[in-house]
């Protein structure tokens, strides 16, 4: 699995957001607090909201707020609404491949190798994350 520039900046951002604790975030706090580019999160957040894991309000006190509880906000949710599929191979999802020949096993191989990303990443919220935070940090 690659983690692209996009998958590390959504994550960082949705983190930052849900340490917030509801308090809306905008766009040059988020880059702020977290060295992302600012010209790079609009796109990035307007995935996350059309994935329907963000809030978003229009306006000089307007900003971004988590769409659902940090513990129901898995990372596999963020990948995903950032680039589709968990895992691909050579830009197809790891299920539409096959092999003659000697390789004719790889497909197992990358279908489990997709199985055990998703089962990992799906099973560790923005809590999980937040949690793992020393208490003088979480707020940040």
């Amino acid at each position: 699995m690659h983690i692209s520039a996009r998958h590390d900046y959504a994550m960082q951002a949705m983190l930052a957001i849900a340490a917030a604790g509801g308090r809306l975030v905008n766009t040059n706090e988020l880059a702020a607090l977290q060295g992302i580019p600012a010209t790079y999160l609009p796109p990035l957040l307007y995935d996350l909201r059309r994935a329907e894991l963000l809030s978003s309000r229009p306006g000089n006190v307007g900003g971004y707020s988590l769409a659902r509880g940090a513990d129901r906000i898995t990372v596999g949710d963020v990948m995903r609404a950032v680039s589709g599929e968990l895992s691909s191979i050579r830009g197809r999802p790891a299920q539409s491949v096959s092999y003659v020949g000697a390789a004719r096993a790889l497909p197992r191989l990358w279908r489990s190798v997709h199985s055990l990303t998703a089962e990992l990443l799906d099973g560790i919220t923005l809590r999980d994350l937040l949690d793992e935070l020393p208490e003088s940090t979480a707020g940040r």
